[in-house]
């Protein structure tokens, strides 16, 4: 049976407060790497982004991408193997040094003087940069506009009480004429704590509706037999593409 359709009539949960003081602290998301508790990388990289790539890209070229915690996601390497420059961030060093290692490129890193204490890694061919620091911090890096942000597992990891903060900062980093790729998922926030955390269409609406038009391309039935341990018993991941308005 074909999980994936546009018309996948998904529920909107009303107990959206249920998660709002869940707080992950950036020691625990560095320990998920440690533990090895990293079940939302995916090694072949996201099959929606690979289906709506062309709507995304419009068939531009030299393109600066952004990837908000970014971990070792593969697709950064797809951009930049397009010609595109990409730059992400991570709090987990050991995230960034598994993307370079596992995807054979050659790196460099120094300290970024903007932020004591992180530092930047940088593929010998330049095109992509991965700074490893807190992303509340990234702005003190001037680390320039993007016409392009592909947000898988960044809105819904962040701590429900800091996603104004975390919109009001991707807002920033956007170019005139950007396009901005969200994934958000939808379960029922009463079985779950998260994260990931429950983002409901209102949330994006509120988050980022006074810039943005915003459009779902896609909703697919995610759901499979592990996250039953989650206590829920329906999973949906939701794209959008938010535009300018």
């Amino acid at each position: 049976m074909d999980k994936t359709g546009i018309l996948l009539d998904v529920k909107e949960y009303p107990d959206t407060d249920v998660q709002k003081n869940q707080v992950l602290t950036l020691e625990e998301w560095q320990e998920k790497w440690v533990d090895r508790q990293i079940g939302f990388h995916k090694e072949q990289g996201h099959e929606l982004l690979k289906k709506h790539l062309d709507t995304f890209l419009k068939g531009k070229s030299g393109l600066r991408v952004f990837f908000p915690l970014c971990g070792k996601a593969v697709e950064m390497k797809w951009f930049a193997d397009r010609g595109h420059s990409v730059v992400g961030v991570e709090i987990s060093e050991l995230g960034i040094r598994e993307f370079f290692t596992e995807q054979n490129l050659s790196y460099s890193e120094e300290p970024i003087m903007e932020i004591p204490g992180t530092k930047v890694f940088k593929s010998s061919s330049g095109n992509i940069s991965l700074y490893c620091c807190n992303l509340f911090d990234l702005s003190r890096a001037n680390i320039g506009k993007f016409d392009r942000i592909w947000d898988r597992g960044a809105l819904v990891a962040i701590n429900p009480c800091d996603r104004q903060r975390y919109a009001d900062i991707m807002l920033s980093l956007t170019r005139k004429g950007f396009q901005y790729l969200l994934c958000v998922l939808s379960y029922d926030p009463t079985k779950h704590s998260g994260p990931p955390f429950y983002v409901p269409d209102a949330e994006i609406k509120r988050l980022f509706g006074s810039v943005c038009n915003s459009q779902c391309l896609e909703k697919v039935d995610i759901f499979e037999e592990r996250y039953k341990r989650w206590g829920i018993d329906c999973l949906v991941e939701k794209l959008y593409l938010l535009t300018e308005k």
